[in-house]
């Protein structure tokens, strides 16, 4: 498996069991039907440890543009790589979007709410403030790859390794994730990943999902500028401590 198939399969897998929770627990007439933030934080870092397992031993499981962006930047990882790791997250959380519409279609159409529906696909602030959304995204993902970059040592020891986060092991960065979700989440859905909303915001715009509501794009910036520069302070930081 190539790095570029293995981010696409990676981040695809991470959003079908991501946005497959919240689908479980927003939707209408699910099972999971308002089992509450618990279950979906937990969900989300049971679906990085998934991603991370599947593509960590190929691509080092970056599955996120903000940690190829902070590992690029902090020296770690290639910049002439960068942009073939971001189309391939991309792609896989296009794909992942879809395929959770596809499992879950008839909650989706027992489901009034457009509002609802959209959550499953892409995050939004709980108070919509610029400011306050686009420093929760930064802060969030400044903690992930802080904890990545600064605490463990994910250098490149030979010209085989892929540094990325299946250099931490799967588990902590599921327990990272969950911790981030569980005391930062609440602000904007902690989307702390580029691809991860606006993949899957794409694809609400495109699919031909009943009831929908706007997709939002004057927000859309925030959960992808905000982790970029959240991850690239880590990384900064990172450097100057070093």
């Amino acid at each position: 498996m190539t790095p570029f198939v293995a981010e696409i399969i990676g981040t695809a897998i991470l959003i079908l069991l991501g946005g497959g929770v919240v689908a479980n627990v927003v939707l209408n007439k699910t099972i999971g039907n308002s089992s509450g933030w618990i279950v979906i934080t937990t969900g989300w870092a049971l679906a990085v440890y998934v991603a991370v397992v599947i593509a960590g031993p190929y691509s080092g499981a970056h599955i996120n543009p903000a940690v190829s962006v902070s590992l690029a930047f902090a020296g770690k990882f290639p910049w002439k790589d960068v942009p073939l790791y971001v189309v391939a997250q991309l792609i896989g959380a296009m794909i992942g979007a879809t395929t959770v519409w596809l499992t879950y279609r008839n909650h989706f159409n027992e489901t009034e709410d457009a509002d609802t529906k959209k959550a499953v696909f892409c995050t939004a602030p709980a108070i919509r403030n610029t400011f306050s959304n686009f420093f929760s995204e930064t802060i969030g993902t400044f903690v992930l790859m802080f904890t990545i970059l600064y605490f463990t040592d994910a250098g490149i020891n030979d010209t085989e390794t892929v540094v990325g986060l299946g250099s931490l092991g799967a588990l902590p960065v599921a327990l990272l994730v969950w911790s981030i979700g569980l005391s930062l989440g609440g602000t904007t859905g902690y989307a702390i990943n580029p691809a991860r909303d606006l993949g899957p915001r794409i694809m609400h715009a495109i699919l031909p999902i009943k009831n929908k509501a706007n997709s939002d794009w004057t927000y859309a910036w925030i959960p992808v500028l905000g982790p970029l520069v959240g991850g690239s302070l880590a990384a900064f930081l990172m450097l100057v401590l070093s």
